[in-house]
């Protein structure tokens, strides 16, 4: 493929039709901008890249900037990335840079998807989404579309993101489309989601971006395109969804606390309730990380001055959930006649969940520091992470292979990483073990799991 080296014709405030919209995209006539090429923007660029054919990747990281231009994938645990990667470099589909402002200058199509995390006082953290717009906004051109994809606070298309693109590009507000479409990907099968798993949502400033988007996203996904009423609405969708699991999430892990108190397997109650096509109980465990449940309600909370109790006792129950995990050791170790003060305590699993590096928001970590504060002597194992990763968690590393000779007090499980299913238990001495995710069965040692009990 041989690079125009002309700005693509604009999408945006065009008389053209639906049919001719669509055909203009179907047909490679459009550049993109993908700012932000992590673990689900360089998956995005790429799908971009396959079939629009004209996709510039933006990224602060000069050592990302310079794996992808060699057709390399920094991204781990993405089925089919790297080949999809190395295609799109060769075709010269996909190169990418650190230069935002000619990246933005380049494109007519701009899609922001960079982290949008929370700070210590629980507050939306923008200030790198504020970064990428001033450097899109300075590139922008008449006709030009930008679309968010990261997670946003209710409004900010309409109250940040198109103020400051007026503000900084010199343009009215008619002149170039803003629409929100949410990421809806998880990592490991970023590329299916991506590409049809679920519907694509878009919501629109005006109709006429909501337009624009729907032709582009429907070049991309080969599922249905969802057009809400505004991008508004768009971003709640997003934040919705996260609020919808973390809430039924608590109500789970409130339950699972029970199950000494009521004398039954309150996981085997939410299973036979769940026969019933109206209930959709959740599973219990030791808490609730990643970068998108533990935040999202924050989101919406610091945007609201209607007081949202539910969503607030949501996050204070799957907070909870570690410090109960760590009592629930220190009180199987005193059946023991055991304290747990400097007893050995082995955590199996830092990262969120199974098979995925990722380790913002992980329960494992104030599991650790609650352990630590009891007086145990901790330990950790994950064969996602590096000794450094589980060392600044507080925790001393111990490799997988050590396991069975690491004579600990207590074992709890936090993250069942497939790699665990080998571990020879019979090499453990006296030991008790706590089951965060019900994912052990008969170990040969007396084994606590939350939401069954003891066994």
């Amino acid at each position: 493929m041989t690079r125009s080296t002309t700005k693509a014709e604009p999408l945006y405030g065009i008389d053209r039709s639906d049919e001719e919209l669509r055909a203009l995209v179907g047909g490679r006539n459009a550049s993109v901008a993908v700012y932000g090429l992590g673990k689900m923007g360089l998956p995005l660029a790429t799908v971009y890249a396959g079939r629009v054919g004209d996709v510039i990747g933006v990224d602060v990281d000069e050592s990302v900037v310079d794996s992808v231009n060699r057709g390399d994938c920094h991204i781990d645990g993405e089925p089919g990335l790297p080949e999809l990667v190395a295609d799109a470099v060769e075709n010269d589909a996909l190169r990418a840079t650190i230069d935002a402002r000619a990246a933005a200058e380049r494109a007519t199509v701009h899609v922001v998807i960079v982290p949008t995390p929370i700070t210590h006082t629980t507050e939306p953290d923008l200030s790198i989404f504020d970064t990428v717009v001033e450097s899109v906004a300075h590139g922008l051109s008449p006709g030009d579309t930008v679309f968010v994809e990261c997670t946003v606070p209710p409004g900010t298309c309409r109250d940040r993101l198109v103020p400051t693109l007026v503000d900084l590009s010199g343009l009215s507000a008619d002149e170039f489309g803003a629409a929100f479409c949410p990421e809806r990907t998880s990592s490991g099968r970023a590329l299916e989601d991506i590409t049809g798993a679920y519907p694509k949502i878009v919501g629109g400033v005006d109709d006429e971006s909501a337009r624009v988007a729907e032709a582009v996203y429907g070049s991309i996904t080969d599922n249905d395109v969802i057009r809400v009423s505004d991008a508004t609405t768009a971003e709640a969708v997003k934040l919705f969804e996260g609020l919808y699991r973390d809430v039924n999430i608590a109500l789970a892990n409130e339950l699972g606390t029970l199950a000494d108190d009521l004398g039954i397997d309150v996981r085997e109650a939410a299973d036979a309730a769940n026969t019933q096509p109206f209930c959709h109980l959740h599973s219990p465990g030791p808490g609730v990380g990643g970068h998108c449940i533990p935040w999202y309600p924050y989101f919406v909370m610091s945007r609201v001055d209607t007081p949202t109790p539910l969503l607030r006792t949501a996050r204070e129950v799957n907070d909870s959930m570690p410090a109960f995990t760590a009592g629930i050791v220190e009180r199987e170790l005193a059946e023991r006649d055991t304290s747990i003060e400097g007893s050995r305590v082995l955590v199996l699993g830092v990262t969120y969940r199974p098979g995925v590096k990722e380790t913002r928001a992980t329960p494992a970590g104030p599991l650790i520091t609650d352990l630590k504060r009891r007086g145990a002597e901790t330990f950790a194992t994950d064969p996602m992470l590096d000794d450094e990763t589980i060392t600044s968690f507080g925790a001393e590393p111990l490799a997988l292979s050590e396991v069975g000779r690491s004579d600990p007090d207590a074992v709890v499980v936090v993250t069942p990483h497939e790699a665990f299913d080998g571990v020879e238990w019979d090499g453990f001495d006296d030991v008790v073990v706590v089951d965060g995710r019900d994912s052990l069965g008969d170990v040969g040692h007396p084994t606590y799991t939350i939401g069954s009990g003891r066994n």
